[in-house]
């Protein structure tokens, strides 16, 4: 056991290994993935122990920003900083801190007051906050006006506010409005621009993050193919499909997400990667694509992991290889057990969570012989 870095650990819900070495935390994962997933080989891939994250969604507090206290959800602990998060993060932080100081903040056990959230996204290259607030508080007006002031005094490249019903717990909508900037961020992965939305998902360990798109390229290039598909499900912005089209003679983004696909739309013509193309579906509804056989899937689910309808096409497409990004490995285990006609080839752990039991794994499987 080791002394953690962040003085409010044990009180703040957030990170949980802190009192342990972190080539500790990384056996701890390594372990769990090797015995849910009954293998004997597995390689493992990490950045900063500390300073890593670039999105935190930070409740407001009377005095400033904090996180849900441990084991009450309706408490929150005030935080000057946080250890996790990266420097530019940890600025704004402050400044949103220092100025929304005695505001209305929400209840929400009463579900009632106006400021709720800030979410603060500081990716290499750019920054945003999101001042996320009541949309039926009686003093919406004047959050309006305090936001509007605060853009003309922070660092932060875009600011935006964002509009929530009291009713739910939720820091992003599509009821917002831009105060300064815009409403797209951008990070490279690989030389590679990539736009997101300041609403949307985009992984925010950018380090390990881009280790795990090289290690995914790696694999990929072992089966180009020019007159074959590569098909990216739950594609969302298209980070997958931009970064290997170059080795097929079509990429294929499916995602149901207009606000992912628009972005995606922006990368594939700033990346020039035009054989490349987004299609709007549920991955679902994969059946109403009418696809050729790919030579190789790429799946980046949610935590829910592979809907059986996908499950079911794709043991019926049945493509040469099959790269699985998982959130869930629990998810994982039990899709890979549905998957009847592939087997396991390679596995991969991507510590994008340092300090935190949270696991990436990236899965390569074979189709059988």
């Amino acid at each position: 056991m080791i002394k953690p870095l962040c003085p409010y650990f044990g009180q703040c819900g957030g990170c949980s290994f802190q009192d342990e070495d972190y080539s500790q935390q990384l056996e701890k994962k390594k372990e769990r993935i090797i015995k849910t997933l009954k293998i004997t080989d597995l390689q493992v891939f990490s950045g900063r122990e500390y300073y890593y994250r670039h999105r935190m969604d930070m409740a407001f507090h009377p005095e400033g920003l904090g996180f849900r206290k441990r084991g009450t959800w309706y408490k929150i602990i005030r935080v000057e900083r946080c250890v996790i998060s990266n420097e530019k993060l940890n600025q704004l932080l402050t400044e949103v801190s220092n100025f929304f100081t005695e505001v209305d903040t929400f209840d929400v056990k009463e579900n009632k007051g106006t400021f709720r959230y800030a979410v603060i996204r500081t990716p290499p290259d750019d920054s945003s906050i999101s001042i996320v607030v009541n949309k039926s508080s009686p003093l919406l007006s004047q959050a309006e006006e305090k936001t509007k002031e605060f853009a003309s005094l922070t660092s932060a490249q875009n600011v935006i506010i964002t509009y929530v019903p009291p009713n739910r717990d939720v820091s992003v909508s599509e009821e917002y409005s831009v105060i300064k900037g815009r409403e797209w961020l951008h990070e490279e992965y690989l030389e590679k621009k990539f736009w997101y939305h300041v609403q949307g998902f985009f992984q925010n360990n950018h380090q390990v993050a881009e280790k795990m798109h090289a290690y995914v390229q790696s694999l990929i290039k072992n089966y180009s193919a020019e007159d074959s598909l590569l098909l990216d499900l739950y594609g969302g912005v298209g980070p997958f499909a931009v970064l290997n089209a170059q080795f097929f003679k079509e990429a294929l983004i499916i995602d149901n997400s207009p606000q992912a696909l628009k972005a995606a739309a922006m990368n594939i013509k700033d990346n020039k990667a035009s054989n490349v193309k987004p299609m709007l579906l549920d991955s679902k509804h994969l059946n109403q694509a009418q696809l050729p056989r790919p030579r190789l899937v790429v799946a980046d689910p949610p935590r829910s992991g592979l809907h059986p309808k996908v499950i079911k096409k794709l043991n019926e497409l049945k493509p040469e290889i099959i790269i699985y990004v998982s959130c869930n490995i629990n998810q994982l285990k039990h899709d890979l057990d549905k998957l009847k006609n592939f087997r396991l080839k390679r596995t991969a752990l991507f510590d994008l969570f340092p300090q935190t039991p949270h696991i990436e794994t990236v899965v390569e499987l074979e189709l059988g012989k």
